[in-house]
C-alpha cells in the first residue's frame, strides 16, 4: 500500500478538490446545508492568506482523502499547537490505513514545528472516528465544552 499512497501538500490548483472534500465530509456529518465555502474562499483564505493548510491523500494517483489543519496557540504552554479541522477519506477507501497515514502526517508536522499538542473535535455519534482516535492515543477532553458564535451573533457580541 505504501507505494500506492502519496500524501502531498495541496496547491492553489487544488482549491476545487478541497471544496469537494469539504462537501463530502459535510454530507457524512449530515451538515451539507452549512457549507458556504467556495473555491474562491478557499483560494483566498487557505492559499493566499495561509489561514490553514491542506494535505491530499492520493491512492494510485487518485485523490481519496484530505486533512485540513492550522496553528493555534496555548497560553499555558506558551507555544503553538496544530488544530485538525477535518480529516476525511472516501468511504470506499476506508480500512486501507489512509486515514491513519493522513493523521500521522499532520502529527509529524506538529512535531516538526515543535508543537506540544494537537487538537480537534469529533461528533459524539461518530463511533468509527472515536475508536480511531483512541487507537492513535488521543484522549477526550470531557471536562471541556465547545462554544460557538457564528454569523450575526458575532456582530451582536461585538456590539454589546
Amino acid at each position: 500500500m505504501e507505494q500506492k499512497l502519496n500524501i502531498r501538500q495541496a496547491q492553489r490548483t487544488d482549491a476545487g478538490l478541497v471544496l469537494a472534500f469539504i462537501q463530502k465530509i459535510a454530507a457524512y456529518e449530515k451538515m451539507s446545508d452549512e457549507v458556504v465555502a467556495t473555491v474562491q474562499s478557499i483560494e483566498t483564505y487557505v492559499f493566499d492568506q495561509g489561514a490553514a493548510e491542506v494535505l491530499i491523500a492520493e491512492y494510485e494517483g487518485k485523490p481519496v482523502g484530505f486533512a485540513l489543519y492550522f496553528e493555534n496557540f496555548s497560553t499555558f504552554q506558551g507555544r503553538t499547537g496544530l488544530y485538525l479541522e477535518d480529516l476525511f477519506v472516501d468511504q470506499e477507501m476506508r480500512g486501507l490505513g489512509i486515514g491513519k497515514k493522513l493523521f500521522q502526517a499532520v502529527a509529524a508536522e506538529a512535531v516538526r514545528r515543535g508543537c506540544q499538542r494537537m487538537e480537534w473535535t469529533c461528533l459524539d455519534w461518530n463511533q468509527p472516528s472515536i475508536d480511531f482516535y483512541h487507537a492513535m492515543g488521543a484522549v477526550p477532553m470531557n471536562a471541556w465544552t465547545t462554544y460557538r458564535l457564528a454569523g450575526k451573533r458575532i456582530r451582536e457580541a461585538a456590539d454589546q
